[in-house]
């Protein structure tokens, strides 16, 4: 038995799995309008689906809390539905007792809106007649009589056998119109639909979404399991966290957006209460959901008090005070609390909050504008976790699509010195020179490097890299001029403008330590011109290469520099993109004239310590030999 078994798995064809050939720019344009008109046509069915989606977010922790409690799947959800609809039905009984109080109470404020009517039109006047307002009403209504003129001569003037045009003013025949009464009976179902149609479409969709909530509360294992099986079951790890990321996302933005409203909500209707707006608890409930609908929904629920105290107050105290209220409100909320709440809670830039916005509320409407932000999020961790569509977390996440060597390598390349200046101020108040130019200044170099390498940075770019550096360095430097008996350092270029611009950056940090250091291009190292850097007053030489695996033109620079300053002064090899664990600092400590061998700007200023060169007192008393 188990021979045959073994027969019949050696004699299975062995499956090979092919690479899924790249997703062309065509093909990922058409996938992206096809998305994009369906979401358009099939509006009717996907709000519904898509609102019970976020209502599921926010009940299922309370449906697993109560399943912990043993209560059951079916009692939970249903308990939980049964909750959320008499909430919602006992906000609607709140919210439609205050607007019947403030009906009833609205003819009370008649007098209080004329009276500010006619403040509004005597103050656009000035004495007697000759306001500002009836000045350009009356010359408005001069030309529309000119207009009228002169457009009747015109008409009469083109009909052939027309007499006399009328006089402005003169009665006009105008022809009968007829009229037929139509008696035929309506019917019920005629008057049903116009009565109640525009009502169903709410309340169907309202159904709908009841509906798909309480199936996805009761089958959301299901349906995760099949969405695993749908997006990815052959990498279950990246679809868990995709899905996991997603959820947390959500739910975290949704409950701190229902802790925001709150907050923006109470302060609200405790400040009309105590400044006597009719109905405060109306126009709290109000800004509280309303906050939901990002951008109008705070313009709404502000517009009807404030409204509402041009009406009840006589004079411009009231409203002024409420505009007061809601500005101060809204301004704390916005730069207080939601940055304090919300952090990292979506993920979405603020460009593409808006984005969304508008275009979500072009496919769905209002309820787009309410969705926006969640379905955004979802897109955004989409990108995240699948690479081929890495292209919505660039245009929608917030998280820097470019490191800060990048940005500094790119503003230097831009001839744009001063925002690169910029960015390294914002590092270096944030950590030492040494590590601003190991963690940033040194890679941005190094990047240009290796386009260098690559044949894609043109002479004319190294060179505003070289001088954007250096103007960046001048900038950054602070240090007094040093003392004449202070050591003195020659940090050379090895092969181009970029190996001196690392040259320069070395040298800024010698500067910060009270050293002479001199900045020495490649030309002026070679074999003519190096007779030119004399031999005295030179206590050490470093040589930059930005070049790890340049060896062989380093061993001929070293060889140079030897033969020009003898022994007697020590040279440093520095090769800056060389990882310190790789085998080519050992390398070149063998096959070069080097007296030691640096990768970092760390690592050169130690290799300088030991040579009492930029010691600190500390590491200088310590190197000294004891007295006893």
């Amino acid at each position: 038995m188990a021979e045959d078994t073994a027969r019949r798995l050696q004699a299975r064809p062995i499956a090979v799995t092919k690479a899924a050939p790249p997703v062309s720019t065509q093909t990922i344009l058409l996938i992206i309008t096809l998305i994009v008109v369906t979401l358009y046509v099939a509006a009717d069915i996907l709000m519904p689906i898509a609102l019970a989606v976020l209502l599921a977010f926010v009940l299922t922790p309370i449906v697993t809390r109560l399943e912990r409690w043993r209560l059951g799947r079916v009692p939970s959800v249903l308990a939980v539905v049964a909750l959320l609809f008499l909430g919602i039905t006992g906000f609607g009984a709140v919210v439609g007792s205050q607007l019947g109080d403030l009906a009833d109470n609205l003819p009370t404020y008649q007098r209080n809106i004329h009276t500010k009517i006619e403040s509004l039109r005597s103050a656009t006047a000035s004495a007697g007649d000759r306001g500002a307002l009836k000045q350009a009403t009356d010359a408005f209504r001069d030309l529309q009589q000119e207009i009228e003129r002169a457009t009747a001569g015109a008409a009469a003037n083109q009909l052939p056998g027309a007499g006399p045009a009328p006089q402005a003013g003169a009665p006009t025949h105008r022809e009968p119109v007829p009229v037929r009464i139509d008696q035929s009976d309506t019917g019920v179902f005629d008057l049903v639909s116009r009565v109640l149609g525009p009502a169903m479409t709410p309340i169907a969709t309202a159904g709908m979404v009841l509906v798909f909530t309480i199936f996805m509360l009761l089958q959301r294992e299901d349906l995760r399991d099949r969405m695993i099986r749908l997006v990815g079951s052959g990498d279950l790890s990246r679809t868990t966290e995709a899905m996991n990321d997603a959820g947390e996302r959500v739910s975290r933005y949704l409950l701190m957006q229902v802790v925001v409203n709150v907050t923006y909500g109470l302060p609200i209707g405790v400040g009309l209460w105590l400044l006597g707006v009719p109905n405060p608890l109306l126009w709290g409930l109000l800004a509280t959901v309303l906050r939901f609908i990002p951008f109008l929904g705070p313009v709404i629920a502000s517009a009807f008090p404030i409204l509402l105290s041009f009406a009840v107050d006589t004079g411009w105290t009231l409203p002024l005070l409420c505009i007061a209220l809601f500005v101060a409100v809204e301004l704390f909320s916005n730069n207080v609390v939601e940055p304090w709440l919300y952090g990292t809670a979506t993920g979405l830039s603020s460009l593409a909050i808006i984005v969304a916005a508008v275009v979500w509320t072009t496919l769905w409407g209002p309820i787009g504008l309410l969705l926006a932000t969640p379905l955004t999020v979802c897109l955004v961790v989409l990108g995240r976790h699948v690479p081929q569509l890495h292209f919505l977390e660039v245009m929608l996440g917030d998280r820097p699509v470019l490191p800060d060597e990048a940005k500094i390598y790119q503003r230097l390349l831009a001839r744009d010195p001063a925002e690169a200046t910029e960015l390294a101020e914002e590092r270096l108040g944030k950590s030492t020179p040494v590590e601003l130019a190991d963690g940033l200044l040194l890679p941005a170099l190094s990047l240009a490097e290796q386009e260098r390498q690559r044949g894609s940075l043109n002479p004319d770019g190294r060179q505003a890299v070289a001088e954007g550096m250096a103007g960046l360095l001048d900038e950054l430097s602070d240090a007094t001029a040093p003392a004449d008996t202070a050591p003195r350092v020659l940090c050379v270029g090895a092969r181009n403008n970029l190996d001196e611009a690392a040259a320069g950056l070395l040298a800024y940090l010698l500067a910060g330590r009270g050293i002479h250091a001199d900045v020495i291009p490649c030309e002026k190292a070679s074999t003519r011109a190096i007779a030119s850097l004399g031999t005295t007053g030179v206590d050490a030489v470093v040589l930059s290469s930005l070049n790890p695996t340049a060896l062989g033109h380093c061993r001929r620079m070293m060889r140079r520099l030897r033969m020009h300053f003898g022994p007697r002064v020590p040279i440093l090899l520095c090769l800056w993109s060389a990882h310190p664990e790789s085998e080519v600092p050992e390398r070149a400590s063998a096959e070069t004239d080097a007296n030691l061998v640096a990768t970092g700007m760390a690592g050169a200023l130690a290799q300088l310590e030991e040579l009492n060169i930029g010691a600190t007192p500390a590491a200088v008393a310590e190197a000294a030999p004891s007295s006893t």
